[in-house]
Formats: structure tokens, sequence, C-alpha cells
């Protein structure tokens, strides 16, 4: 009896420390695809930044360079982005005094 007990105190602390999480995991990636939408800016699963051009059933094409479009799974978007990819091309300023070239 002391057994079955341990057992399901077990599979419970299983249940919470690896099945749920990745059930909202899950559940927050549906959502995510199924709320695209064209003009996004996204990121896809393997890190490449666009702009939604196009949306069909399984299929999005995301602009990622001027006259250059990929066209994917829609599932293969990892995340909105607010921020655009050119805003992460910006150079940021620097203290004065710092240098982004070489060491002298």
């Amino acid at each position: 009896m002391g057994g079955l007990i341990v057992l399901a105190i077990t599979f419970g602390l299983m249940w919470v420390l690896f099945i749920l999480p990745e059930q909202r995991r899950v559940k927050a990636q549906q959502a995510l695809v199924a709320s695209l939408e064209v003009g996004q800016e996204v990121m896809t699963s393997s890190g490449i930044f666009g702009t939604i051009t196009a949306i069909d059933d399984d299929v999005v094409r995301v602009l990622v360079a001027p006259a250059l479009e990929l066209r994917m799974a829609r599932g293969a978007i990892a995340k909105r982005v607010d921020a655009g990819p050119a805003a992460l091309d910006t150079p940021r300023e620097l203290p004065e005094g710092e240098s982004s070239g070489p060491p002298d």
C-alpha cells in the first residue's frame, strides 16, 4: 500500500514538472501560429527575422531582405518581435572613450 502511494506521488511530481509545462508551451505555440497576420515582424525557429507578406493554410511567406522572400511552414514561426530586424542592425552608441575597432 505504501509503495502505491509513493508511486502516485512520483507520477504527480513528474506530471507537474515535465508534462504540464510542455503542454502549456505547445498551446502557446499553437495560439501564436493561429494569430499570425500579414505585416507582423517575426522570428523563425532557426533565428531568421522578417516580415510576414502572405499567409496560406500551412505556409507563410516572410520577407527577410529587399526582394528576398522565404516560403516556410507556418509552425516554423517561433515568436513575434516588437522591434524589426533593422533595429538589431543599427549600431549602438558607445560610451565616451570606447572604440568599436580593434585595440591599438
